[in-house]
């Protein structure tokens, strides 16, 4: 009981990592209607930089300037590229944001290698936090879940307590209201883009520790980035916060599950056929497949489901209430 509560909990710390993640994709098209497809590669970016320059200034240093360096990455992206191709449809945002991921991802390797980096975790959040039993509950797991509650709760504080969060939601429905007022709406997109690019560097950051830091983790993380946000629902916070829910704890409590689908329907009293061998067929196969392996594929599968039953995504059939 304890292993399957401690289990629960790393995968709650997980989920709130990958929230982190996806609230800054969300804001990002909610705010600004750009799917953009480069954010994977900002999480990445956050993560070398936290790791590059915590070499000068140590793991807290390193923690503030790695989010500052992808905001700074993504204005100029905004400003050069993403500006120019607005006007011109989605599909041109889409090509230049999945162009601008490569390129970041090919960066990455020709500056640091294709090898992963030493990104540990600091001697100071080692050890553990709590014990379960016999476990010990890692006092970095917990780290991370009150960093991304307290960048959660900053960012929710800054659009629905502040001016400025008011001129940014009044940006996406009336811009020109907005522009007539003497705001100046492109400056407020490129500062949604640039924070939604923090978010996703702050995640990488705190995420590259429990997590291994190469150039492969933005594309393997940018992958399961969008089955959490699809899931949800895109565009609402609230969908993105339950999708990573879903998502962290139903591959961490997989991973956890030491057994077969063939076991569990055993013990519910369901036995195989005689005709079923168990090391020939498509389905006998599947059934005796150990659970742990099939554990990045369950997010996929939820994906699935969620899409031939809710295409919408699941936040439309909790609330009517606006995205965000």
């Amino acid at each position: 009981m304890e292993a399957l509560l401690l289990s629960a909990l790393n995968g709650l710390s997980y989920s709130l990592l990958l929230f982190l993640l996806a609230s800054g994709l969300t804001l990002i098209f909610s705010l600004l209607g750009v799917l953009n497809f480069a954010h994977g590669s900002f999480y990445m970016l956050g993560a070398y930089l936290a790791w590059q320059s915590g070499q000068w200034l140590g793991f807290w240093g390193g923690l503030v300037l790695a989010p500052i360096g992808v905001a700074a990455v993504a204005t100029l992206f905004e400003l050069s590229v993403l500006r120019r191709v607005r006007t011109r449809g989605h599909l041109p945002e889409l090509l230049a944001t999945f162009a601008f991921g490569v390129v970041l991802v090919e960066a990455a390797r020709l500056l640091w290698g294709s090898a992963s980096v030493p990104y540990a975790i600091p001697a100071a959040l080692q050890g553990g936090l709590f014990r379960l039993g016999g476990l010990e509950f890692p006092v970095y797991r917990g780290f991370v879940m009150a960093v991304a509650l307290a960048a959660l709760g900053g960012t929710w504080l800054l659009l629905w307590r502040t001016r400025v969060g008011l001129v940014v939601q009044a940006a996406l429905t009336h811009a020109s209201t907005v522009s007539a007022l003497g705001h100046n709406v492109p400056a407020v997109q490129t500062l949604v883009f640039a924070a939604g690019g923090a978010l996703a560097g702050l995640a990488g950051a705190v995420g590259g520790p429990l997590l291994i830091t190469e150039p492969g983790m933005a594309a393997q993380m940018g992958a399961l980035l969008f089955a959490v946000i699809i899931i949800g629902g895109l565009g609402s916070l609230r969908g993105a916060l339950l999708g990573a829910l879903l998502v962290g704890e139903l591959q961490t409590l997989t991973v956890a599950v030491h057994g077969s689908l063939a076991d569990g329907l055993l013990r519910l009293g369901w036995s195989a056929p005689a005709s079923w061998p168990t090391d020939k067929g498509i389905v006998p196969s599947l059934l005796h497949l150990d659970l742990s392996r099939a554990a990045p594929l369950m997010p996929y599968v939820l994906l699935v489901v969620v899409l031939a039953m809710r295409p919408q995504g699941l936040t439309r059939a909790l609330s009517r209430d606006e995205a965000l």
